[in-house]
């Protein structure tokens, strides 16, 4: 999930209760929630494939998560012991109280990830394998409108966090409003309607102080929306797969292929439309499944395997670094030669499916390659 997710979710679960045990618990569930994500420092000593290599790696595992949750709350109390002997009084934070919140909190972030189609490694160093949740897409509007209620209802008293609080909300509702067009995306009026309803209720509410009167209770009714937002959207999942099952099924019959992996995989802010990659023994095939209506059984994109046996030219780059390392990461790795009958030299497009196809500028989603067509590898 994106940063800000992450760091409602500290907030939120600081104001439901934790930050009782000890001054400065805020701080330490928001930087707790941020932490595994510190991954991206590996971007300072190397390349894209690098960060690729790491990102949602060692950090996002258990043991990972652990030492960060352990080491977090220790860095506070160090420097709250020199700052008291600095100023000759006595410390404030508690040790234990501290690690306790940080640990619960810590714990949130690989959830929250894994709850997306990006996936998360949570056995490494030991086993490499991805899990995935497909429950959520990778930014979710509705989380935000949910957790970031709770913590504008719970931390909205001085002057200096109203606004805080303005300025992020008009930030975030700019995106909404303006900056949230994608191909694809065709609910997007649906969804501002939805979002400014709930602003202007949320001011409402606001003018009566209802921290005064519910107190952590808001934050702890968020968390439970929460699991119940998810809980729905599992089932709705499940139906999704159930319904991109028996289209590939169609498919690979079709081709004379079988059908070796499929996913179900949340869109922009619709649960009623869901994105399905099927993999099959020689090929792997993307199309959309709607819950609601009838998907037309031919609407889907084909592509070869990225394999040595696709093509000999393909066979040739996968030894490459950074191949090695989009192979790593890409779940539904595709890949397309951009001239097969070239005589000096082509291009060889690899793609992860679940992101972008073959030919297209994703960033570390897909990776274009020269190659000659004889002798050597560019």
């Amino acid at each position: 999930m994106d940063n800000l997710t992450h760091s409602l979710v500290g907030l939120v679960a600081s104001k439901a209760g934790l930050e009782r045990l000890s001054p400065a618990t805020s701080a330490v569930c928001i930087v707790a929630s941020n932490a595994p994500d510190a991954d991206i420092l590996s971007l300072f000593f190397g390349d894209r494939w690098t960060y690729l290599h790491h990102h949602r790696g060692i950090t996002h595992s258990i043991i990972g998560t652990l030492v960060l949750a352990l080491l977090i709350p220790l860095l506070f109390f160090f420097v709250d012991r020199l700052l008291a002997r600095f100023r000759r009084t006595q410390p404030k934070l508690k040790l234990a109280a501290l690690t306790l919140a940080s640990l619960v909190v810590s714990a949130t972030h690989p959830l929250m990830d894994w709850t997306n189609n990006y996936g998360i490694r949570p056995l490494l160093p030991w086993n490499e394998r991805w899990f995935y949740g497909d429950l959520v897409f990778i930014v979710d509007p509705f989380i935000w409108l949910l957790l970031g209620s709770a913590a504008f209802l719970l931390t909205s008293r001085t002057l200096l966090q109203k606004i805080v609080w303005f300025t992020l909300g008009a930030i975030v509702t700019f995106l909404v409003l303006f900056a949230s067009n994608r191909p694809g995306v065709n609910n997007l009026g649906a969804v501002r309607i939805v979002w400014l309803v709930a602003i202007a209720s949320l001011i409402v509410l606001w003018r009566f102080n209802p921290a005064k009167v519910w107190g952590r209770r808001i934050g702890i009714t968020a968390f439970f929306v929460l699991i119940f937002y998810w809980s729905g959207l599992a089932v709705l999942h499940r139906v999704a797969l159930g319904q991109a099952t028996r289209q590939a099924l169609a498919i690979g019959s079709g081709y004379g292929e079988t059908v070796v992996d499929i996913a179900a995989m949340p869109t922009l802010a619709n649960p009623l439309r869901w994105q399905s990659v099927v993999a099959t023994e020689r090929a792997a095939y993307r199309f959309d499944v709607h819950l609601l209506g009838e998907s037309n059984p031919a609407d889907f994109s084909r592509h070869e395997r990225a394999d040595a046996a696709s093509s000999p030219l393909v066979g040739r780059v996968l030894g490459l670094r950074s191949a090695r390392i989009f192979l790593e990461f890409a779940r539904f790795p595709v890949a397309r030669v951009a001239d097969p009958d070239c005589t000096t030299q082509t291009i060889v497009q690899l793609a992860d499916l679940r992101y972008t196809e073959p030919g297209s500028q994703r960033g570390t989603f897909a990776l274009q390659l020269p190659v000659e067509c004889t002798g050597s590898l560019r």
